[in-house]
């Protein structure tokens, strides 16, 4: 089956193509001319699957759902395809060890919860055009497995199932493959098909770990169907730097403000290295692409406003405007007037414990600055804390209720950039 990329494409036709190419969203298509003529001339039905493992996603997952939003923006139908069937399962693709299982109630609550992230980006509804949000559980947990196996299992070869990069890396690695997880590919080739007959659907995007599960479906509903599916993938997102996109020391940047607070979540954007302040801008805002082209020149003092816009923009589709601003506002105020900042992440602990001297490596852990009392120490030992704004390098330093300032918290810092308020009740 061809493969595409961006690289040798001409102008496609369709202004959804042309979009996502000059975003820099393509990476493969199945067959992209064809495709291209049916985005030109009508409306396409497309979808990306998410399997609810978690109660939120994080920004590892922000290509994909922007690729859905520009589906949208496009004129074009965009489907959010639950996994509330194969989170039982368990995909392999990218992980050395098996998932752990979930129970039907955890599901549940996970996929609710996710829900919530959507709204932000597309708008759900009943039209040619809204976005709807589908379980494949309404599917999967109605097969009857012999029957399943005779009609959709015999097109799946197992010497081309163990080629597979999700496969070969387990095995090469001598990781156990369950043969539940090694069910999962059949399943989602079957999720397209029954997406293609319920909705119409012809088009399966992700991101390039899922090529040859996307390839699979798209082979099968042609067996299976006689119909014409595509498929297309995303790169993989890596900063300047080399490193996986969305992954901080302190954990994932969840999109979920329970989970990573607006004002984290725009402070992780404004750290965007230099290098990638452009990309960024094409891939996670709606910024017109001649003013992100004008914004990516900037050098100096100037980058760090194109990277406050980035930091706005991207916090503004996910939290809304109020929170973006407040978050900037916050930012201001602590980097700029060297203000403890209302709006910085707060934990509160017992004041018995800041009365009876509390470790301060402790604190940075409880307050999210580090992942454990080790790291903690390290940091401090380093030089790389502060507390209200004063270098500390004792690493057995302990706060006292004389650390409070006169707002009733302790500002702890973590190098230049990360900071929280400490609070006592």
């Amino acid at each position: 089956m061809p493969q595409h990329t961006s690289k040798a494409m001409s102008e496609p036709r369709s202004e959804f193509l042309r979009d996502i190419v000059a975003r820099g969203f393509m990476h493969q298509c199945t067959d992209l001319d064809a495709l291209d003529e049916k985005a030109a001339n009508g409306t396409v039905v497309a979808y990306i699957g998410y399997d609810c493992t978690g109660p939120s996603l994080h920004v590892g997952h922000m290509v994909s759902i922007m690729m859905l939003r520009r589906m949208q923006q496009t004129g074009h139908k965009p489907i959010v395809l639950m996994g509330g069937g194969t989170t039982k399962v368990g995909d392999p693709s990218g992980k050395d060890e098996q998932r752990q299982l979930l129970t039907d109630e955890q599901i549940a609550a996970n996929m609710a919860s996710i829900r919530k992230s959507f709204e932000n980006y597309v708008t759900f509804g009943d039209g040619p055009t809204d976005a709807v949000m589908v379980n494949n559980d309404d599917w999967l947990s109605e097969l009857q497995y012999i029957p399943f196996l005779r009609d959709v299992g015999r097109h799946f070869s197992v010497n081309r199932m163990l080629s597979m990069d999700s496969v070969k890396l387990r095995l090469d690695r001598e990781q156990p493959l369950s043969f539940l997880e090694f069910n999962y590919m059949i399943l989602q080739g079957y999720d397209f098909v029954e997406l293609y007959r319920r909705y119409g659907c012809c088009l399966q995007m992700g991101g390039s770990d899922q090529w040859g599960n996307i390839v699979n479906g798209v082979e099968l509903g042609r067996r299976v169907a006689n119909a014409q599916l595509f498929g297309l993938t995303t790169p993989l997102i890596t900063t300047a730097s080399g490193a996986k996109m969305g992954k901080t020391a302190d954990g994932a940047v969840w999109l979920n403000a329970d989970m990573r607070s607006p004002w984290e979540y725009w402070q992780f954007w404004r750290n965007t290295e230099d290098a990638d302040v452009g990309r960024f801008l094409r891939l996670f805002t709606d910024l017109p692409l001649d003013e992100i082209a004008r914004l990516e020149k900037a050098e100096g003092a100037e980058i760090n406003e194109a990277k406050k816009i980035l930091a706005n923009e991207a916090t503004t589709l996910c939290h809304g405007a109020q929170a973006a601003a407040e978050a900037a506002e916050t930012a201001r105020r602590t980097f700029e007037e060297g203000d403890a900042g209302e709006g910085l992440p707060t934990v509160t602990i017992d004041a018995a414990r800041l009365n009876a001297g509390l470790p301060l490596y402790e604190a940075m852990k409880e307050a999210g600055l580090a992942q454990s009392n080790g790291e903690a120490r390290r940091l401090i030992k380093g030089g790389g804390a502060r507390v209200n704004d004063q270098p500390v390098q004792e690493e057995l330093r302990s706060l006292t209720s004389d650390d409070l300032g006169s707002d009733g918290a302790i500002k702890l810092s973590a190098g230049k950039k990360r900071h929280a308020l400490l609070r006592a009740e």
